[in-house]
């Protein structure tokens, strides 16, 4: 035996092994002999290949080596193994996939019944710490996310493959955006600064300086040539990224600004804070024009409901009949009966005529807070219309699903929920969804693919089925 395994080591001294390594295999094997009492193996081993093993090493290093590396083969030959069944489970599937769904591909009633289901088609790793946000690209197959690391990182969504690094802030980059033209990037950090990105060379084109404490929030206006940022030096400021110039700046909160959300002709904006406050304003006046009061707890996230869809259905959902009252006084005036029969009636018009555009002068908001709630505003007086209850932990961002008819949120406690937008009932959750935390959310406006990022380091890629 000793022979044999003299003769096998030898042959492998052919191959890449340097001096040190075939001394300390040599050693492991003489070590494996003597304590499974193979003596006499054990000594002819040892003249052979001329080695010896101080007894004081026994326990050391050395000890049980050679079963240790054998354990291993075996663990990683089971791993192959399972990664081989893998493969070949994602080519059967590959043979009747065609890729992420795209939204012009599909009928408008199957849109409905697609959800992102678990588990997560990627999870994408990189970042060395939380990550704060993600935004998709209006265009391509890619989304950017943003650190406490101080990077911004890009990815290819549909095959999960890392795409670069753009490096530049010096503290927690918190918000990424990019412009509705996709021409560029932006990105604000609490280094007290934003930076705008070109998106042709990924350079840092500009960095615009005014805030005076971490600047929480970026976004660009509907025509791409002026941004908004919010900070917690309790204002939100007006950027023109031409010449980088702060244009305006609005004053009216009390505390850090944490999020803000744009209508889509761009003349309006809602702003959430740490003051427990929403604020409308109007982008021609730095004063607000409506507050909303109503949470317990820091606004943490807010979205303007610019889908006419999603409107629709909130006005016409049985939660919003008082509060919409006085607009189908004015909407049909000349019909007869109780309010409610009006209301009924003027609703049964629009889904008829299935019309949106009756409601254009409508604004709704969306909020989510610290209080574990999720509000839904009428932007005319304020009013709180409805509230949705069902986390348990912070509600740290909402999102709308493709079809306007749902609502995603997700949570300090791990969960992303879909609400049903008609009711306000939680019509489907995915608990777990991260190991830990769960900060932002976004949909894909071209395909059916929803992303989470989370402070357990990582962003996952959900595909809708």
């Amino acid at each position: 035996v000793h022979g044999d395994i003299y003769i096998y080591i030898q042959n492998k001294n052919t191959m890449s092994l340097t001096q040190k390594q075939r001394e300390e295999l040599n050693k492991a094997v003489l070590e494996y002999l003597q304590n499974n009492n193979y003596t006499d193996a054990a000594k002819s081993f040892s003249e052979a290949a001329n080695v010896t093993v101080d007894p004081s090493q026994a326990n050391g290093i050395l000890s049980n080596i050679l079963e240790k590396k054998w354990l291993s083969i075996l663990r990683l030959q089971k791993k192959s193994l399972d990664l081989e069944a893998q493969i070949a489970q994602l080519k059967e599937e590959m043979k009747t996939s065609s890729g992420p769904k795209n939204l012009k591909s599909i009928n408008p009633s199957e849109i409905e019944n697609l959800f992102p289901r678990p588990p997560a088609k990627y999870t994408l790793s990189g970042h060395r710490a939380v990550v704060n946000k993600i935004a998709f690209h209006p265009q391509y197959g890619v989304i950017a996310s943003c650190s406490e690391d101080a990077s911004i990182k890009l990815w290819d969504f549909e095959s999960g493959q890392f795409e670069r690094t753009l490096k530049g802030h010096v503290g927690s980059v918190n918000w990424v955006s990019f412009d509705p033209q996709a021409r560029y990037l932006a990105s604000c950090s609490s280094d007290l600064t934003i930076k705008l990105w070109e998106l042709q060379t990924y350079a840092c084109i500009k960095t615009l300086n005014g805030h005076d404490h971490n600047v929480s929030a970026v976004e660009f206006l509907p025509s791409g040539d002026h941004l908004l940022s919010a900070s917690r030096d309790k204002t939100i400021k007006m950027w023109d990224i031409n010449t980088g110039y702060c244009v305006k700046t609005f004053v009216g909160h009390d505390e850090w600004v944490r999020t803000i959300s744009i209508r889509a002709d761009g003349k309006q904006f809602i702003s959430g804070s740490q003051d427990q406050a929403l604020l409308l304003w109007n982008i021609d006046n730095t004063a607000p024009v409506q507050r909303m009061m109503d949470h317990a707890h820091v606004v943490e996230c807010v979205l303007y409901v610019n889908d006419a869809t999603a409107k629709k259905t909130i006005i016409e959902a049985d939660y919003s009949r008082a509060e919409f009252a006085e607009f189908v006084k004015r909407d049909d005036a000349t019909a007869k009966g109780d309010l409610k029969a009006r209301l009924d009636a003027v609703i049964q018009k629009g889904k008829e005529k299935d019309d949106t555009s009756r409601y254009d002068a409508i604004n709704v908001v969306i909020s989510g807070s610290r209080d574990k709630t999720i509000k839904l505003w009428n932007c005319a007086n304020g009013n709180c219309i409805t509230t949705f209850i069902g986390h348990d932990n912070w509600v740290r961002d909402i999102q709308l699903h493709h079809s306007g008819k749902y609502l995603y949120s997700c949570s300090d406690d791990k969960s992303i929920r879909i609400w049903d937008l008609v009711n306000g009932s939680c019509f489907k959750k995915i608990m777990d969804a991260h190991a830990h935390f769960i900060s932002s959310i976004a949909t894909n406006t071209k395909y059916l693919t929803m992303a989470s990022s989370s402070v357990d380091l990582t962003i996952k890629i959900w595909q809708f089925k």
